[in-house]
């Protein structure tokens, strides 16, 4: 009697047993999925990182060099340093187009940052920028009306090409510092030297023309 009494007892604790395993297997199967769509779904998020062109002077942030001067060059001065009413940080950048020193010159004027310095597409430098959305910068005028003719991106020729160009303008600048935004969605931006350019000449400002920038980056 004792035997058949407990029989039915040694089964239901054995049932309850492989139950248990059964859940944890089961739990197993379930999590291994669940993890490795965490890792591929933390892969597709991972944004691009800023690259700057121009965060502070000396910053170790920054790429490119502003040694592409263009036009009169002479008439221009270029002043990396100014600490006076920056947007963000120590420094930013102020830019004296000399009016008229130009109209006796070639009448405009620009600066392309270049990479490697001076690299007109005659030597290997550009940055592979693929995935960058925008370049976002901030700008102000002296006094305001000053007017950039074109902002550019990449457009570098010779032997080593950029592998596109994108450009904006003009722009009509404020007293204010205001944020300008380039549009770099669909663009080919595996190989850059040329990464950012300012143009004018003294037909559209034809009195005076100094203007600052600041926070010069690819997002």
């Amino acid at each position: 009697m004792l035997i058949k009494k407990s029989f039915p007892i040694i089964i239901c604790i054995f049932s309850v047993f492989l139950s248990g395993c059964n859940n944890v297997s089961s739990e197993k199967i379930v999590e291994s999925p669940d993890e490795n769509a965490t890792q591929i779904s933390e892969v597709k998020e991972n944004p691009f990182k800023a690259f700057y062109i121009y965060k502070d002077k000396g910053g170790r942030e920054n790429h490119f060099n502003p040694s592409g001067f263009m036009g009169s060059v002479g008439c221009i001065k270029y002043n990396d340093r100014w600490t006076d009413g920056c947007q963000d940080g120590k420094t930013c950048i102020r830019i004296d187009f000399d009016i008229q020193c130009a109209r006796e010159d070639q009448q405009w004027a620009g600066i392309y940052w270049l990479n490697p310095p001076n690299n007109w597409g005659d030597r290997k430098g550009g940055y592979n920028l693929a995935g960058a959305q925008k370049l976002t910068f901030w700008a102000r005028g002296e006094v305001g009306g000053e007017m950039i003719q074109e902002f550019t991106i990449g457009g570098i020729k010779g032997d080593y090409p950029d592998t596109d160009k994108v450009v904006i303008g003009p722009v009509i600048l404020t007293e204010d510092w205001r944020e300008y935004t380039i549009d770099l969605r669909g663009k080919d931006l595996s190989y850059i030297s040329g990464g950012f350019s300012w143009s004018t000449d003294v037909d559209v400002n034809p009195e005076s023309c100094a203007f600052y920038l600041d926070e010069i980056r690819f997002e």
